[in-house]
């Protein structure tokens, strides 16, 4: 480690934790070391995860719940045993409250879907209104758009403040009595600012609405304690988290779960079906019908094992670390502007940034060149580009595996890109 980096608090040992990762001893291009900076989008999988899947497929493949045999049980207590990891890793009050999706955008659809067809007092009608914010993934836009579209529900949303933040000045206004859901991201995938959660719930909670978290770049992160949170759901997504593509969580309120409706209907989710009518399991199986993504939650609970080991405290302070040193490094490049907060307490570990008048994906493209992989464009959060009135953006993000000499690889990268453009 070098000088420049010598007072950073806090770090992993990177050395060790990166030989769990195959991917990070790649080269590209000519034999470029990859430098991979887009863990927001999707982290890499430590060793530990891809050997749980190919056990699975090897030594247990076979369907879940139903079968009597050796392996169809071994199955089942795998991923089963999954639902028991993810419980514990976010201190869910109880297991039955752990639904297996395919992703955080389906978890999400699955909360605005049971709110659509809901009796009262959770239904979401033409009288009603919800209440999201300007920052959100389009994960977290989209399904309350068609919520109230379909039932004629009011869409309001908290706007952004010049430095990234949610802007709660009228809180009141946005948050109603007629108010049924509020759903918000902890940490902006775009910006990376950390949301004030207990401010925005505790306003919930006055007005009797619903809140749905959406924690798909915090889980990965930081400790996720569900029942501290004091939300009603909250989603995330495995991929993301050193786990598989294809695997995702919604955790929800034991009473609220039995009272709501299913989102998608077939095997696994029934009690009973006769050619007149059917009656539902109980959660968390009323909500995962079909085969459910076996060997995907088999590796999110390896995933689970791993992060847990290494603990997540130690995971956040090693980012909160990292972040600093970057944001410091980047604020000295020339015309360089980061979208969002520029300290890093109170960010998460995805830095946006515009350069100069060259576009993102030029920036992107050159840095490729040099074997560093950045996130372009708007990041599925369109409204945030339109709020700071520009087209995209390039995106920096770190995870437990990221090292100082990678941010300084990145800041030289942008010196070529600037001397590259004139």
């Amino acid at each position: 480690m070098t000088s420049a980096h010598q007072g950073l608090s806090g770090l992993l040992d990177t050395e060790a934790i990166r030989k769990d990762f195959p991917l990070l001893d790649r080269t590209v291009h000519d034999g470029k070391k990859i430098v991979y900076l887009d863990s927001a989008a999707t982290s890499q999988k430590p060793r530990q995860v891809l050997d749980a899947l190919n056990a699975y497929y090897e030594r247990h493949n076979a369907n879940v719940h139903r079968g009597v045999y050796t392996v169809a049980e071994e199955a089942t207590a795998l991923y089963e045993g999954s639902r028991d990891k993810v419980a514990a890793f976010i201190n869910a009050p109880s297991r039955d409250e752990v639904i297996f999706t395919k992703n955080a955008s389906e978890s999400l659809n699955l909360v605005a879907n049971m709110l659509g067809w809901a009796d009262e007092p959770y239904r979401v009608d033409h009288e009603t209104e919800i209440a999201i914010t300007e920052m959100e993934h389009h994960s977290n836009i989209v399904p309350w758009q068609l919520l109230s579209q379909r039932t004629g529900a009011k869409l309001k949303w908290f706007g952004l403040t010049d430095d990234g933040r949610l802007d709660l000045s009228n809180i009141e206004e946005v948050i109603t009595e007629k108010t049924k859901i509020v759903s918000f991201t902890l940490v902006s995938n775009l910006l990376g600012t950390f949301n004030p959660v207990e401010t925005i719930i505790r306003r919930a909670q006055e007005v009797g609405a619903l809140v749905c978290i959406d924690a798909s770049q915090a889980a990965p992160h930081m400790v996720l304690d569900v029942q501290a949170l004091q939300a009603d759901f909250v989603a995330f997504t495995g991929h993301k988290m050193c786990g598989p593509t294809g695997i995702g969580v919604l955790w929800g309120r034991q009473e609220l779960l039995e009272d709501l409706p299913p989102f998608l209907g077939g095997g696994e989710m029934i009690e009973t079906v006769s050619m007149h009518s059917s009656t539902y399991a109980p959660a968390p199986h009323k909500f995962e019908a079909g085969t459910p993504p076996i060997a995907q939650a088999v590796g999110l609970g390896a995933a689970v094992d791993y992060l847990s080991a290494i603990g997540m405290e130690n995971i956040h302070r090693h980012e909160q670390a990292i972040t600093e040193y970057a944001v410091r490094r980047l604020q000295e490049v020339p015309d360089l502007r980061i979208i969002g907060p520029t300290t890093a307490e109170d960010r998460g570990a995805a830095i946006s940034f515009t350069l100069g008048d060259i576009h993102p994906h030029d920036v992107g493209q050159v840095l490729d060149e040099q074997g560093i992989a950045v996130r372009v464009g708007h990041h599925c959060a369109r409204p945030v580009c339109l709020r700071y009135g520009i087209p995209a953006t390039t995106r920096a993000s770190f995870y437990l595996y990221s090292t100082p000499a990678e941010v300084d690889a990145l800041v030289e990268g942008l010196e070529h890109v600037r001397n590259f453009f004139g």
